[in-house]
């Protein structure tokens, strides 16, 4: 029977392939997803390890809690006075001090060069020589008071030289320094879109408004090692500052990198599983129909003496030969697909760093392993199947398979099945006391089930939509278009189950589609409501932390009324770390915002204690108006507040934290304190003339940029539209994988079909004819997935959007015409080497075709 299973495979190469490509393209994403990860991964382990380089501790300010990455609060910096006091220990024979931070780097066209959301590194450089310095002197020499190396991806990017003046603007106003070296990090090809910023000790702390102050300090003595240095140092360091081993400072250095890529893996892999789920859908149809074309055969080696098992057991054949060829070719596509997401990203503006890809054995045995165990699955039922092909059916002509005993049972599963889908999301969506894993678990398994019970009970509502969606064709497409409807009604089951591949993928395009056009409704309604100024001050990168000088600087432009600004941090609230915003007295004059308790004047009452929450923040800790708070600052600091406000924020959010007070306060009590967005009130509101005013204010901060409302929405939302165009890309692998579905099926129906073709071109079809006719009968399968997948992912995207307060529920009707659209292309495609296959149908041949 494994001779009989590979002739079956070789006597039917084009079926064969069409049904393998949906294996090959998912476990393609699942490799690519692996190789991508693992590659950046390695490219950072090997950035913080080469920073760590010639280090046996570090020692670093102490923070009172952990902070997140991109909190807005840095770990208190602590005296340079310190560096000598560790040097003079017996225990080390060498110890540098630094100092880093934000340094943007300024273009020829005097804006801050920014890659994306890649990070401005700034640092110190007391020796270049030194055993602690990652860094590679490439060209020129190491800098001097007054100068600063650069890597050379941005020299080359942005055609600076040694010897040329750069730009650089940290804390304060840009500065003018003379570039003296180019600079390469460690052994790493490329470090992503990051631009590298060196100085000297004292250029830099006064570039980072540091005097006096160091963030970290290297120490190491050969022959002692990392643990016992560390110990021995720990003894005679102050409260505010700890000690690290080498590899403990590079292990807390990455966490934050790691917990991006395993997010990231989880991510793309969800994708890949997507794809796979699709494939399964396109598989057990193809082998379903390929086995109902081959009832005569099958009942022929029963005939012959083929047991049962041994047919199985040829379908199983197929099957795994199918699985494993195609899963090698997807697990080398792979290879080419993690380039291609480096290329993605880096299109969107996320350069991620690279030093080649990394192919581990393990991404081999996964992607295998999924694609055979997919296609294994996926052929379980039409094996079943093949098996009860009675022996006399090979002298019957037109004999069909039967039908299982549970098929009357098909209606009524599937509708269970689709409610016991939309109950665990229901549960995952709105059950109290859930963690994130398992809010995930019930959402994914729900859609899955979902999907599933949809795709059975559709054959129950293809010969409506048939009816409906084929009436143009019908209608407009003469005898073509009558006969092709008649065929998308003729096997419901199959049609259904060759839409259901493209309903799964067009449900989470407009699932997708619906949530961004939530989020952007809901956050330009937010902006409206909240936004009563006229313009906004924020990084180039819309995103990013800017000085108080910059809001200080724009408050002197002509015609200013007012500048409001907003700080954020981060402190420990009620036990837990949170965000944390200030605001400046005269915010009320810029930011309006919804009460329930207090006015527009809290902003300038705030004083030194004074704080405002929102709504739900108040309800979860019972806080009222005169209601103490206390929060943890993180160089340790308790700080006692009042709540003297309490707001309802509008569904798209605010600009402030869990806990807002005055900026005073905040300067007090947070290190290096910077603006999230600074609001303008100008005489006249927008005009041309103010427009230009608060730009020239700005010259000395190109980091900065003014907005009037409109950019402002825009270029906040900006970051969205390529998230979800990332997302679209992502899904359309499941679509192209629909799309061979629909071939397969068509090209299946074709042979089916033989004798029938050729009748009706006996009876005077022309060849155009017969390609229209298949043509509509695509676009009209294409439609009903469409159809499904569009109605059902609204429904799912109303569901997420019923829990998450801040997104309104809104349709992108133009988006969902298109993807209508769209459905109707994927049809003409897949229509087209089925519509060639039939129309070269040689007529007296396919007379006389079994």
């Amino acid at each position: 029977m494994t001779r009989v299973a590979l002739r079956g495979i070789l006597g039917r190469k084009l079926r064969t392939l069409l049904t393998a490509v949906a294996i090959v393209l998912g476990v393609a994403l699942v490799a690519g997803t692996l190789i991508l990860t693992d590659s950046i991964s390695r490219a950072f382990d090997t950035i913080f390890t080469d920073s760590r380089q010639g280090s046996s501790v570090v020692i670093s300010g102490k923070s009172a809690f952990n902070l997140s990455d991109g909190s807005g609060a840095a770990a208190p910096s602590f005296s340079e006075s310190l560096l000598q006091k560790v040097r003079e220990q017996p225990d080390v024979a060498a110890a540098e001090g630094s100092v880093t931070g934000e340094a943007q780097l300024i273009g020829d066209n005097g804006k801050a060069i920014v890659y994306g959301g890649a990070p401005n590194l700034g640092f110190s450089i007391a020796n270049g020589a030194s055993q602690f310095n990652p860094l590679q002197l490439v060209e020129g020499a190491w800098p001097a008071t007054g100068e600063v190396v650069i890597d050379g991806s941005t020299a080359d990017k942005e055609g600076f030289a040694v010897g040329d003046t750069v730009g650089v603007q940290a804390r304060g106003p840009v500065q003018k320094l003379h570039i003296s070296g180019i600079v390469k990090f460690g052994s790493v090809s490329t470090i992503g879109g990051a631009t590298l910023a060196g100085f000297d000790l004292p250029t830099a702390q006064n570039i980072f408004q540091k005097p006096g102050e160091l963030d970290e300090i290297a120490a190491a003595k050969p022959g002692v090692s990392d643990a016992q240095l560390a110990r021995d140092l720990s003894s005679v360091l102050p409260a505010n500052t700890q000690v690290r081993t080498a590899d403990q400072q590079a292990q807390k250095d990455a966490k934050d990198t790691n917990s991006f890529i395993s997010f990231l893996r989880t991510f793309l892999l969800a994708f890949g599983g997507i794809a796979l789920f699709v494939g399964a859908f396109v598989i057990a149809n193809s082998l379903s129909i390929t086995i109902a074309q081959r009832t005569r055969e099958l009942a022929t080696l029963r005939t012959v003496g083929a047991s049962r098992r041994q047919v199985l057991r040829s379908i199983i054949i197929e099957a795994l030969v199918v699985g494993v060829l195609a899963s090698v070719a997807g697990l080398l596509l792979g290879l080419g697909l993690a380039k291609a997401l480096f290329w993605l990203f880096n299109a969107i503006g996320f350069t991620l760093p690279n030093n080649g890809l990394v192919f581990e054995p393990r991404t081999a045995v996964v992607a295998l392993l999924v694609g055979v165990i997919v296609t294994l699955g996926a052929s379980l039922r039409p094996a079943i199947r093949a098996t009860r092909v009675p022996p006399i059916a090979a002298v019957r002509e037109g004999a069909t398979l039967p039908e299982s005993r549970f098929a009357r049972f098909r209606t009524p599963g599937a509708l269970l099945l689709t409610a016991i889908g939309f109950a665990a999301v229901i549960y995952g969506l709105f059950g109290s006391g859930l963690g994130t894993g398992a809010v995930l678990l019930f959402m994914g398994v729900g859609a899955l089930l979902v999907f599933s019970g949809v795709a059975l009970f559709a054959s129950k509502l293809v010969p409506g939509l048939a009816t409906l969606l084929g009436w143009p064709t019908a209608r407009l497409g003469g005898a073509a278009g009558k006969l092709a409807q008649g065929n998308a009604k003729r096997n419901p089951q199959r049609t259904a189950s060759t839409a259901a591949a493209l309903m799964i993928g067009l449900a989470l395009v407009t699932l997708v589609a619906v949530l961004g056009q939530g989020i952007r409704s809901s956050f330009t309604g937010a902006v409206d409501k909240i936004f009563v100024s006229d313009y906004a001050i924020t990084a180039q990168n819309n995103f990013s932390p800017i000085p108080t000088d910059a809001a200080k600087a724009a408050e002197s432009a002509p015609g200013v009324e007012a500048v409001a600004s907003v700080r954020a941090g981060e402190a420990l609230v009620f036990g837990s770390a949170s965000s944390v915003t200030a605001v400046t007295p005269n915010a009320g004059e810029a930011i309006a915002l919804d009460w329930m308790d207090g006015s527009q004047a809290v902003y300038g009452q705030l004083g030194t204690n004074g704080a405002f929450v929102d709504n739900d923040f108040a309800k979860k800790h019972n806080l009222t108006i005169g209601s103490p708070i206390k929060i943890t600052v993180p160089n340790g600091t308790v700080v006692p507040l009042v709540v003297k406000g309490i707001f309802n924020p509008p569904p798209g959010g605010s600009p402030f934290g869990q806990v807002t007070f005055s900026s005073a306060t905040f300067d007090q009590n947070f290190d290096q304190p910077e603006n999230l967005f600074s609001f303008v009130k100008m005489k006249g509101g927008v005009t041309d003339a103010n427009t230009q005013a608060l730009e020239k204010s700005l010259v000395d901060f190109p980091n900065a940029k003014a907005q009037t409302r409109n950019e402002f929405k825009d270029n906040q939302v900006s970051f969205l539209n390529k998230i979800l165009n990332v997302l679209y890309v992502l899904l359309a692998l499941s679509v192209i994988v629909s799309l061979f579905g629909i071939i397969n099926t068509l090209v299946l129906t074709v042979f089916e079909r033989t004798r029938e073709i050729g009748t009706l071109r006996a009876v005077g079809m022309t060849r155009s004819q017969v390609r229209r006719m298949i043509r509509y009968e695509s676009i009209i399968t294409a439609l009903i997935g469409a159809a499904l997948g569009i109605v059902l992912g609204v429904v799912l995207a109303g569901l997420l959007t019923a829990r998450v307060d801040f997104i309104n529920f809104a349709v992108p009707v133009s988006q969902i015409v298109v993807f209508a659209i769209a459905a109707v292309f994927v049809g003409i495609l897949a229509a087209i080497i089925p519509a060639r296959r039939a129309a070269k149908l040689n007529v007296l041949q396919a007379l006389q075709y079994e």
